[in-house]
């Protein structure tokens, strides 16, 4: 769960924008279905990059997260947005941002496939207006939960 200071200032760092340019080409070489990763993978960061600037950098940083905390899902759009799915290609996971729908502040919501049924009643939302170490922490527990085997 490290951040990198230049990166949760102003989205992405070189280095990370280098790497995922680097893991897509791995996921075209791998065949078909890489090629189909990379290109999903590719749409979640052009839809990332289309975004407002202050969007924009959320996004970068819940993509960054739940890619290091769960690289058991995989990236790809969803009406648009940034979504994470698991093994079953179930959305688990998305990021809508602010200007979408021209709302107050970007969210975090996660679908069905998400396990996180506890008791009678719980989120399956969080507003993000901003980016900060405790709001990291949600998502990496947040996420976390909702990938565990039912």
């Amino acid at each position: 769960m490290a951040t990198n200071t230049a990166a949760s200032a102003g989205g992405f760092t070189a280095a990370e924008r280098a790497a995922m340019k680097t893991r897509a080409a791995e996921l075209r070489a791998e065949g078909k279905k890489g090629a189909k990763k990379a290109d999903d993978l590719q749409a979640v960061l052009d839809a990332i990059a289309a975004m407002p600037q202050h969007d924009r950098e959320l996004a970068e940083r819940v993509h960054a997260t739940i890619i290091e905390t769960t690289p058991g899902l995989s990236p790809k759009t969803w009406y648009g947005m940034p979504a994470y799915a698991n093994d079953a290609g179930k959305v688990v996971v998305t990021f809508k941002h602010a200007g979408k729908f021209k709302t107050r502040y970007a969210t975090l919501e996660f679908q069905d496939a998400a396990q996180l049924d506890d008791g009678e009643i719980w989120p399956v939302s969080w507003a993000i207006p901003d980016w900060t170490p405790t709001v990291e922490a949600t998502i990496v527990k947040a996420v976390t939960a909702a990938t565990r085997a039912s």
